[in-house]
C-alpha cells in the first residue's frame, strides 16, 4: 500500500495534463498513486491518461464521472482513495521533483494521530517565489484557519490531507444547478480540530489559468452559486478558530449569499441573529455589488 494519493479533478484539460504527470514520473519518492478525476471532459483526456496507463511509469488510476463542478471531483476521489494521504494537484499545476520525498519523509518523522495532516508552500510558475511568502521560520504546526484570520500566510498553500479525517466529512453534499462550491467547506471542518505540520518548501508550481475557479470570474460565481457560498459562510462563522472579526465578515457574505439566492429564511438559519439583523444592510450592500460586477463580467 502507498502512502500517498495524489488526486487530479479534471476537465477538458489535456494541454496541461502531461506537464503534471511528466512531474510525476520524476519524482525522486514514488511511494504515491496518482487518481484522475474525469469531470465529464469531451477532449482527448481518456486517451491521454490511459496511455500514461499503459506505460506503467507511475500507478495511475482513472475514474470518469459526469460534470459536476470541483467538489464533486473531491467528493469522487475521497470515495476511492485507500492511502493514508492524499494532496489535490490541479490539471494545470505541477509538483517539483523532491515534493513527494518531502511529504513522506515529514509525515514518517512527526505525523501523528494529532495532526490532520501538512501544510506546504505553492510557488508561483516562471518564478523561484512562493505564494503568499514563506511560512515563519520558527512555527513546525499551525491551525489552518489562523493562516488567514491571524495574517501569518495570505496566499495558496499545498494541504497534504489525512484521508480518513477527510473521509469522515465526505460527501460534501451542494445544491442542484451550483458547480462553485468550494472543496475548502471539508478542508476547514477537519481543520478545526487538529493542526498542520508546517513544511517551509516548495510541494506545487502553480500557473493560473483565466477560466479557474479563484480567477477573475469570482463575482459570477458568488452570483450563480449564492447558494453554496451562503452554506460556507455559515460553517466559517461558527468554527471554533474563527475570530469575531472573521465572524462578522462571514455573517455579511452569508446575508449577501442568501440574498442573491432569494432564501427568506437568512436570519431563523443564522446562529448569530442580533449580529445578523445589525450588519443585513452590509450583506445587501455587498449583494448589489456582487449582481453588478457579475453583469460586467458576462460576455
Amino acid at each position: 500500500m502507498k502512502t500517498l494519493t495524489i488526486f487530479t479533478p479534471t476537465y477538458n484539460r489535456s494541454h496541461t495534463l502531461e506537464r503534471t504527470y511528466r512531474s510525476l514520473c520524476r519524482q525522486t519518492c514514488k511511494d504515491f498513486e496518482w487518481l484522475v478525476v474525469d469531470d465529464g471532459s469531451t477532449d482527448e483526456t481518456y486517451s491521454l491518461v490511459q496511455g500514461w496507463i499503459d506505460e506503467r511509469a507511475i500507478l495511475v488510476r482513472y475514474i470518469y464521472k459526469e460534470n459536476g463542478g470541483l467538489y464533486t471531483g473531491y467528493n469522487t476521489a475521497y470515495a476511492n482513495i485507500q492511502t493514508e494521504l492524499n494532496v489535490c494537484i490541479d490539471s494545470d499545476d505541477f509538483m517539483p521533483d523532491n515534493a513527494v520525498e518531502l511529504i513522506v519523509k515529514t509525515w514518517r518523522e512527526r505525523g501523528s494521530e494529532n495532526h490532520v495532516g501538512i501544510i506546504g508552500l505553492d510557488y508561483y510558475y516562471g518564478s523561484n517565489r512562493p505564494i503568499g511568502g514563506r511560512f515563519p521560520d520558527t512555527m513546525t504546526e499551525c491551525f489552518f484557519l489562523d493562516l488567514y484570520t491571524k495574517r501569518i500566510h495570505v496566499g495558496d498553500s499545498k494541504l497534504v490531507m489525512r484521508t480518513d479525517l477527510m473521509q469522515s466529512v465526505a460527501p460534501q453534499v451542494g445544491f442542484p444547478g451550483e458547480k462553485n462550491f468550494n472543496p475548502v467547506y471539508m478542508l476547514l471542518q477537519v481543520c478545526d480540530d487538529y493542526p498542520l505540520l508546517v513544511l517551509n518548501e516548495n510541494l506545487c508550481i502553480v500557473e493560473y489559468q483565466e477560466d479557474g475557479s479563484m480567477s477573475r470570474n469570482i463575482f459570477r460565481q458568488y452570483a450563480d452559486s449564492s447558494r453554496s457560498f451562503a452554506k460556507m459562510r455559515l460553517l466559517e462563522m461558527q468554527l471554533k478558530r474563527s475570530t469575531w472579526i472573521n465572524r462578522v465578515r462571514s455573517i455579511i457574505h452569508y446575508v449577501s449569499g442568501c440574498i442573491l439566492a432569494k432564501d427568506g429564511e437568512w436570519l431563523s438559519k443564522s446562529p448569530y441573529k442580533l449580529i445578523t439583523v445589525a450588519v443585513a444592510p452590509l450583506g445587501w450592500l455587498l449583494s448589489v455589488y456582487t449582481k453588478y460586477k457579475a453583469c460586467r463580467l458576462i460576455p
